[in-house]
């Protein structure tokens, strides 16, 4: 008769388990990832083992893991949390503050924006006031939500021209997102409940030429088309940090460009 092994007593394992059917990787595609046995990656799970907090680490690193659900996993295995998530305000954060409005300002005349981890608006640039025109005042009013900004019926839904594609987009993002993060969830709910006239795509299929889904815009009698891109920092170690994210547009056609040119400095005179 064989004794079978004692179990740790430690709740980290089921949510390594969580994460690694996430990421869709078998025990052995995670192990040769993180440099360990296939065996040692199944004892944890069903907690036959328990990890090192270096391990925590290793294996949230591999798994992709965001730095706000670290936390959580460490206190699972006994650990304490190692990531601080220090407010804005706080003069440490002055650094990085500083670095924001650097980008933001040198994007000019061209809409751009920082966000935090709940999307709300943290700077903007003078032109992204362009985004703005005939938003409510309620939904100017801080904390300002940047997806409750562009989907709300008072805010720029109604200039949005592709508001269907746009829409899916945006709750997609926030639907992956909040399925990890609890304190999403309301947030998601409440814009599924804003009204859409136009088709949501479930899946996204590019056209003949395609290369990125634009925002196209209404402005009186113009159609302004722009695409972004997204920007974080490379090497946080703070979650406040590591969740800010710098959306900066673009023009995506020769109009546009000429159109948001030919405003000169309608914005820039308001900073």
């Amino acid at each position: 008769m064989t004794v079978s092994e004692p179990r740790v007593q430690s709740q980290v394992g089921p949510l390594l388990r969580e994460w690694r059917e996430r990421r869709r990787l078998s025990q052995l595609e995670l192990a040769l990832q993180a440099g360990v046995s296939a065996r040692h990656v199944s004892f944890l799970e069903t907690g036959r083992a328990k990890p090192s907090r270096a391990m925590v680490l290793r294996l949230a690193e591999q798994l992709d893991v965001p730095m706000r659900d670290r936390n959580p996993l460490l206190l699972a295995a006994g650990y304490a949390p190692v990531y601080a998530e220090t407010p804005l305000a706080e003069p440490v954060m002055s650094p990085v503050l500083d670095a924001v409005r650097q980008i933001l300002h040198g994007h000019d005349p061209y809409p751009a924006l920082v966000v935090d981890g709940d999307w709300n608006l943290v700077d903007t640039n003078a032109s992204f006031a362009l985004f703005t025109e005939g938003v409510s005042a309620e939904l100017l009013e801080p904390p300002v939500n940047a997806l409750r900004l562009v989907l709300h019926p008072d805010g720029m839904a109604p200039r949005i021209i592709n508001h269907g594609v746009w829409r899916a987009k945006l709750l997609g993002r926030l639907r992956r997102r909040a399925a990890a993060d609890i304190r999403l969830r309301p947030l998601y709910e409440e814009l599924l409940e804003y009204p859409c006239e136009q088709d949501e795509p479930e899946v996204d299929v590019p056209g003949a030429g395609d290369i990125c889904i634009p925002l196209q815009l209404r402005r009186g009698d113009l159609e302004l088309s722009f695409f972004g891109t997204l920007a974080t920092f490379g090497t946080p170690r703070d979650i406040t940090v590591a969740e800010l994210v710098i959306e900066s547009f673009f023009p995506a056609d020769a109009q546009t460009a000429e159109a948001v040119r030919a405003m000169g400095g309608h914005y820039l005179g308001r900073n």
